[in-house]
């Protein structure tokens, strides 16, 4: 399922790298992720996305 993602703490490419290889672990495919937002496939639920964000140093805004 494809969702968009605003995330809260991104600051730079560095971040960029931590968040997109968080969101591969659980299964993220296709992603496009800048600073702030990513965007994917996700087979994922919206707790395993968030859980892989808290758990990347960052906090999820929203998921749509």
């Amino acid at each position: 399922m494809r969702k968009k993602i605003y995330i809260e703490g991104m600051s730079c490419q560095h971040c960029v790298k931590r968040v997109k290889s968080a969101l591969e672990e659980i299964g993220g495919k296709d992603l496009k992720v800048e600073v702030g937002v990513a965007e994917g496939d996700f087979p994922a639920d919206d707790g395993k996305i968030k859980g892989a964000i808290e758990e990347a140093g960052y906090s999820l805004v929203r998921i749509e």
